[in-house]
């Protein structure tokens, strides 16, 4: 995690979360493919933190980081999978009801 506070102090990264958090809160009340601004902002938190923790385990800092890279990366795949989904058809209203 020390590369990641040298680039930015904790504060810093602490709102980049409320702001990726707020970012998928407000985008799931949007309309059917206008939500997709959620996807990137919740893969572009988490990625600095799973290349950190598996860029310390490399570099030998931090023995058990490919631990914490895979527990951030498995922290992703549903956020992937959700994003390739199809969205259900919209139903058609009857003309004249």
């Amino acid at each position: 995690m020390q590369p990641l506070l040298e680039l930015m102090p904790l504060a810093v990264w602490g709102w980049l979360w409320v702001t990726a958090g707020l970012i998928a809160v407000v985008s799931a009340w949007l309309p059917q493919g206008r939500d997709w601004i959620a996807f990137p902002a919740l893969q572009l938190i988490v990625l600095p933190w799973m290349g950190c923790y598996l860029a310390t385990w490399l570099m030998g800092e931090y023995p058990r980081g490919w631990i914490a890279a895979a527990v951030w990366g498995l922290i992703s795949v549903p956020v992937w999978v959700v994003a390739g989904w199809r969205e259900p058809p919209h139903a058609k209203r009857a003309s004249g009801e």
